[in-house]
């Protein structure tokens, strides 16, 4: 066999190996990694390119230390489920680097951070200044989580004594001009009402790069054709307009009927109606 044959196969095989091994090992192993993650990552690594190119290496023996740096993690993984201290150890915990809007020289010091290194986190976080930082602490994964003080918090529903509705998540329906089925029986639609939609808009699914379903239920697309516009959804300007007149109906019933009891319930009724569209308003017309 050519020796620029045995690279390839050797490297697509280890490749593939390197692939299962990290879908295996989790997520989080690509996204927070711990300081032994991190060296178990770069040894995998290290090990696959070495037997890539080190022909005269048996690949078994690749692949048996490959091995033994893939269950090795996994069986620490497993145990720092379970215990709290283990994992304390092997992926350390947090360090407060601000507490009580009050900077913990110490502890930067124990995590080797100057006063730059601290402002420069604070700044990728929108904070400019310390003072308006109520706590904040470096993450094992390196990133700092910030708490405001309480005057610099954005004002929240909550905070104003408001209960909204939950949201429901956006289902994309639509990916380069096909359909695609199991977001929309997750929003409680069909293929039926997706085509309607569209015919609505004046589209067809094959024009539509991008489809999807917000919270309000409404369909919005995005084409293939940059150039062409689409009508924004009407549901909830129509559903506005619809209480509109319907508060207009009463109104007029009241003033039509010589019936005092009618009159009253049709003004009545008109009045809560008027209180449901302004409470309404600012998100059908959203």
């Amino acid at each position: 066999m050519p020796e620029w044959v045995n690279v390839i196969i050797r490297s697509t095989s280890l490749l593939i190996t390197l692939f299962f091994f990290t879908k295996w090992l989790g997520k989080k192993q690509l996204s927070q990694l711990s300081i032994f993650e991190y060296i178990t990552g770069i040894a995998i690594g290290s090990i696959a390119a070495t037997m890539s190119m080190g022909t005269d290496i048996p690949i078994v023996h690749g692949f048996l230390s490959m091995s033994v740096w893939f269950v090795i993690p996994l069986l620490i993984g497993i145990i720092t489920l379970k215990s709290k201290k283990i994992r304390d150890f092997i992926e350390g915990k947090g360090t407060v680097f601000i507490k009580d809007g009050k900077v913990m020289e110490d502890n930067l010091k124990k995590e080797k951070y100057t006063t730059d290194d601290l402002l420069e986190k604070l700044r990728n976080n929108n904070f400019f200044q310390v003072a308006d930082v109520e706590f904040a602490v470096l993450e094992t994964d390196g990133t700092l989580s910030i708490l405001p003080k309480k005057e610099n918090q954005p004002l929240t529903p909550k905070d104003l004594g408001l209960d909204l509705a939950p949201v429901k998540e956006p289902q994309t329906v639509i990916m380069d001009g096909k359909p695609i089925y199991e977001p929309l029986a997750t929003a409680g639609l069909s293929y039926n009402w997706l085509t309607t939609e569209l015919d609505k808009l004046g589209v067809t699914i094959e024009n539509v790069f991008l489809g999807q379903i917000d919270h309000y239920g409404q369909l919005t697309v995005d084409l293939f054709d940059d150039n062409l516009k689409v009508p924004t959804p009407q549901e909830l300007p129509l559903l506005l307009a619809t209480m509109k007149k319907c508060q207009a109906d009463l109104e007029l019933f009241a003033l039509a009927t010589e019936n005092q009891a009618a009159k009253t319930m049709y003004s009545h009724n008109s009045e809560k109606l008027q209180a449901a569209i302004e409470r309404v308003k600012p998100f059908l017309n959203s």
